[in-house]
């Protein structure tokens, strides 16, 4: 790795790339916990688009999902034959159908994410300082929440 002189992009890149690279390294251990609850990455990606409450339309995912809408909606009717979602009619205009988490789609999503955030074994390995300054670093990047809350957090001291 280069020295903390370059440039900023460079540093970016140089912080960067050892992060992808463990991300993607570690998809077997994602992909293990999918299928322990027969779901695939897109079927994930939209539990977590979801929830039980607020309504989202087959255009508003499909637009979130950079994907058509008869994608979006294979997508759906999976989630839909399982049970872990449903469609509904929109008050007001019941040509247009919004979907939202089952009870047990939200208790799948939950469960799924709290699997996916317990850390890999090869983190694990780092000593206690490296563990404390990855934290640190990657607390400040912004990131959309998932409908299930992070574990609370413990004193940047610990």
């Amino acid at each position: 790795m280069g020295t903390d002189r370059g440039s900023k992009q460079t540093l970016a890149r140089e912080a960067w790339q050892p992060l992808a690279r463990y991300f993607f390294d570690t998809v077997r251990q994602r992909q293990r916990i999918l299928a322990a609850y027969g779901l695939t990455p897109n079927d994930m990606r939209a539990l977590a688009a979801l929830d039980t409450e607020t309504g989202r339309t087959m255009r508003e995912l499909a637009e979130e999902w950079a994907c058509d809408a008869s994608n979006a909606t294979w997508i759906v009717d999976r989630l839909e034959e399982r049970g872990l979602a449903e469609r509904r009619t929109v008050p007001g205009d019941r040509r247009v159908k919004s979907v939202v988490l089952t009870s047990r789609g939200a208790k799948t999503r939950d469960r799924v994410l709290h699997a996916m955030f317990e850390p890999p074994p090869e983190l694990l390995e780092l000593d206690r300082a490296d563990l404390v300054a990855i934290r640190d670093a990657v607390s400040r990047l912004p990131f959309t929440p998932f409908g299930v809350p992070l574990p609370r957090r413990r004193s940047r001291t610990a």
